[in-house]
């Protein structure tokens, strides 16, 4: 008996599993990050396997459906394919490889963006035996996939063939999928940024301030504010969180910045480094060098070519 409630499970699994990867890949004509008519939602498609790519990952979770990615910060790891999720708290430069993919069988992924501003509403709401918080250091999070979550995340991707349905079931299912989440193996990571107080909180709103200043000069002091803290401490956290130094958060904000204008806004180089708060053109190049590993304006050469 118990053999063949197993066999049901594996089967009404695979069967979700293929309807999801065939939505996803009807809304992927091709390579990259496709948006949907729901703004929360991305699908994410890729033919082939990549080495280590830089990126920015912001709040979102990342439901993966056939395929498998590595995501890395610092020293740590990541993987998730489709029997696990990554969820990512706070705003984070950090590299993405793509460790399964082919033509035949393309990585397929559901990124859904995280209102932090939702979530904290909903919490509100929800008895007080939610699980701890966690004493992770980075804010970022692979585990199983419930089979609840999954179902919602099927649901929103069913309403995308229904435009007129997704004004009023998107957001209910939307408000459904944070509520899984904070019932889920997965409810620390947002706890963590919904208390207060907190470390990781105060971090996040000196993110936020970096990330509205980016182009600005830094000043660590006003950082340091911002989380509450002094700057060594502030130094200190902000690293283990992130992996990087304020300065080197910067300035990966900056390069992806001037690599999205040039690229999607047909910005030249030296204007796109000007505008994310470059003086100098060829420190610029070096820099956009070292992290994308090819110079500005051959990227740009070689997309216009593609």
């Amino acid at each position: 008996m118990s053999t063949n409630i197993s066999t049901n499970k594996v089967v009404h699994l695979d069967a979700r599993q293929g309807e999801l990867a065939d939505l996803v890949a009807r809304g992927t004509p091709c390579d990259g990050i496709s948006p949907t008519a729901f703004a929360p939602l991305h699908l994410i498609r890729a033919s082939e396997v990549s080495q280590p790519l830089p990126g920015v990952y912001r709040p979102c979770l990342c439901v993966v459906v056939q395929g498998r990615k590595r995501a890395i910060v610092g020293p740590d790891s990541y993987y998730y394919d489709a029997f696990n999720c990554l969820i990512v708290s706070v705003t984070l430069p950090m590299l993405g490889q793509i460790v399964e993919a082919s033509p035949e069988r393309p990585y397929l992924c559901v990124r859904i963006d995280i209102d932090l501003h939702e979530v904290a509403q909903l919490l509100l709401e929800l008895p007080a035996d939610i699980p701890a918080r966690s004493d992770a250091t980075r804010p970022l999070h692979v585990a199983r996939i419930p089979t609840e979550l999954q179902d919602v995340v099927l649901r929103l991707m069913r309403m995308l063939d229904t435009p007129v349905d997704l004004p009023v079931l998107g957001p209910l299912a939307l408000r459904e999928l944070w509520y899984r989440l904070l019932r889920s193996d997965m409810a620390p990571q947002l706890l963590d940024l919904m208390e207060r107080n907190g470390s990781v909180q105060r971090l996040h709103r000196a993110i936020e301030l970096l990330q509205q200043r980016y182009a600005e000069p830094l000043r660590v002091e006003a950082l340091a504010d911002a989380a509450h803290m002094s700057v060594s401490t502030f130094h200190t956290h902000f690293k283990a969180m992130t992996a990087l130094s304020p300065l080197q958060f910067q300035k990966q904000l900056r390069l992806h910045e001037a690599r999205r204008l040039m690229l999607s806004e047909h910005l030249e180089a030296a204007t796109a480094a000007h505008r994310v708060g470059y003086e100098s053109p060829s420190q610029f190049s070096r820099e956009y060098r070292r992290l994308f590993g090819t110079a500005p304006r051959q990227e740009v050469a070689a997309r216009q070519v593609r």
